[in-house]
């Protein structure tokens, strides 16, 4: 029997724990805690991801080695890929953990970007406000996710604070300015490509954000056939790029019928969620058959899908249970200010349908600000 490693052990190793059982698959997880939920459902060794006893030892139990978020360090997954296969790869995964080698990368491709500089002083600041212009979003190069490690500039006259607020990690883990994309939509691919180099993407996924954490995502993205044309077509570029291999997502800002780059997220993604419910083979299914060689699966939806995230705590699931098409998934977390706890996801056979459920839920939930802008979207047109 196969044993998957999983590097983190969060909701995303949780859940492709669960969508392996089908495929006979056994997990081994190694996270720097052992409270991790998926340790609910694997085994752990819990330790320094820098950590080479721990390592070895991970190493030595499993046939294959894939991460379920991308600040693992890129040096600790090329020192396992000596001894194991690793997917995505350790390059995948460096060049994803540096916003300054991954704008690059976008930019080498013909993918649109917005204009970006690197900072390392507080004179390269004054000197990219000068060239980009405000407002403007200076950014540590690594380690930043769900709006962390972020400072908006609203006018030039902010760069002492925003150099007050990160200034400081310059030298650590570096920055990057780049302009602020006052966007009409934000949009994400989630695709996967095959050991072979096969390729295929799900659906469109329009999503909403508060405070820079993913609130819901609604799939398929109401756009034009040929904006999603071309959303699959800088996906591919990047998969082929890279030789990657497994799931990932390209975040997208779309902005007066264009599309520019935000970031690569090379691992199964959040808005992906809605594709365990909504879709003939979910993203997690699709990157453990990725990572495994295996043929990947289908990626056709079935009806219409809205995921709704859960931050802090979890609701009252009654609501979701009512309808035929809620799905309900709890994390296994303690509540926490800011934490993903869980998520829903709603599926009908209509958009019609879909905005009537989500109506149902917002009310009983007392979530209507959660609800509006997807229930919008869905009666446009």
């Amino acid at each position: 029997m196969t044993t998957v490693g999983i590097l983190g052990g969060g909701q995303l190793a949780r859940m492709l724990a669960l969508s392996g059982a089908p495929l006979g698959l056994r997990f081994l997880v190694m996270d720097v805690t052992g409270d991790a939920c998926a340790g609910q459902f694997a085994p752990m060794v819990v330790g320094d991801y820098r950590d080479e006893a721990a390592l070895a030892e991970f190493a030595s139990r499993i046939d294959v080695a894939t991460f379920d978020f991308e600040n693992v360090p890129a040096e600790s997954a090329q020192w396992l890929s000596a001894r194991v296969p690793v997917f995505p790869s350790p390059r995948a995964l460096a060049t994803a953990q540096d916003r300054l080698a991954e704008k690059t990368l976008f930019r080498e491709l013909g993918i649109p970007v917005p204009a970006f500089a690197a900072v390392a002083s507080r004179a390269e600041l004054d000197a990219a406000i000068a060239g980009i212009g405000a407002p403007a979003v200076l950014k540590t190069r690594r380690l930043g996710y769900d709006g962390k490690g972020q400072f908006r500039l609203k006018a030039a006259s902010d760069a002492d604070a925003a150099w007050a607020a990160l200034g400081p990690q310059a030298e650590t883990v570096g920055l990057i300015l780049e302009a602020f994309v006052p966007f009409d939509r934000e949009l994400s691919v989630v695709a996967v490509r095959g050991r072979d180099g096969e390729f295929r993407a799900w659906p469109l996924t329009e999503n909403w954000h508060v405070d820079g954490v993913l609130s819901a995502s609604l799939a398929p993205a109401r756009v034009d056939p040929a904006l999603a044309a071309t959303a699959y077509d800088y996906a591919r570029r990047l998969a082929t790029a890279l030789d990657y291999v497994g799931v990932f997502a390209l975040e997208l800002f779309c902005k007066g019928g264009g599309l520019l780059a935000n970031e690569l997220a090379p691992r199964v993604h959040n808005s992906g969620h809605w594709t365990i419910e909504g879709s003939e083979s979910s993203q997690f299914q699709n990157h453990l058959r990725a990572v495994l060689g295996l043929p990947l699966g289908d990626t056709r939806m079935v009806g219409t899908a809205c995921m709704l995230n859960w931050i802090g705590a979890m609701p009252d699931p009654d609501a979701v249970l009512r309808e035929a098409g809620g799905h309900w998934h709890d994390y296994g977390k303690s509540s926490r200010a800011g934490r993903k706890v869980g998520h829903a996801t709603l599926r009908e056979d209509s958009a019609p349908a879909l905005a009537e459920a989500l109506s149902r839920i917002g009310a009983a939930l007392d979530r209507p600000a959660q609800v509006a802008p997807v229930i919008a979207r869905l009666r446009e047109g």
